[in-house]
């Protein structure tokens, strides 16, 4: 047989390494869990607490429905619209009336990509738009 026998009573030269490479094995997963993850900061502007609230228009406007579909297809109120134009349309609604501006409710698929909502999200921000809400079917 391949086994080696210690027959003459001495002690075994071979050294035991599996308990030292448990020993190494658990230390990597110790280094791997507790290692920082890189993070990359996102400004958002949150509101701040204001001792005089705004005063609530009496006639808001009708709000706005932004879906996105599973292929990225962008509809503005049930009509497909290009992305390129979502700018302009977000900015004639907050040209309307700066104060009162209607609400863009934003529907998104759940297997639609996430760098279109992006992309919309950051024409928002640049139209000025500050009433966005997600609406979750």
């Amino acid at each position: 047989m391949a086994f080696s026998s210690n027959s003459d009573g001495g002690a075994m030269s071979d050294m035991n390494i599996i308990p030292l490479a448990d020993v190494m094995l658990v230390l990597l997963v110790i280094f791997m869990m507790t290692a920082p993850i890189p993070s990359y900061p996102i400004d958002i502007d949150l509101p701040q607490r204001s001792l005089t609230p705004p005063v609530n228009p009496l006639d808001p406007p009708e709000p706005i429905r932004l879906r996105i579909d599973q292929s990225g297809t962008i509809f503005w109120n049930d009509s497909p619209t290009p992305i390129s134009a979502l700018r302009n349309m977000m900015e004639s609604e907050v040209q309307r009336d700066v104060n009162n501006q209607p609400t863009l409710e934003i529907d998104v698929n759940a297997d639609a990509e996430y760098g279109v909502l992006a992309k919309v999200l950051a024409e928002a921000k640049n139209a000025q738009m500050q009433k966005i809400g997600f609406v979750k079917n």
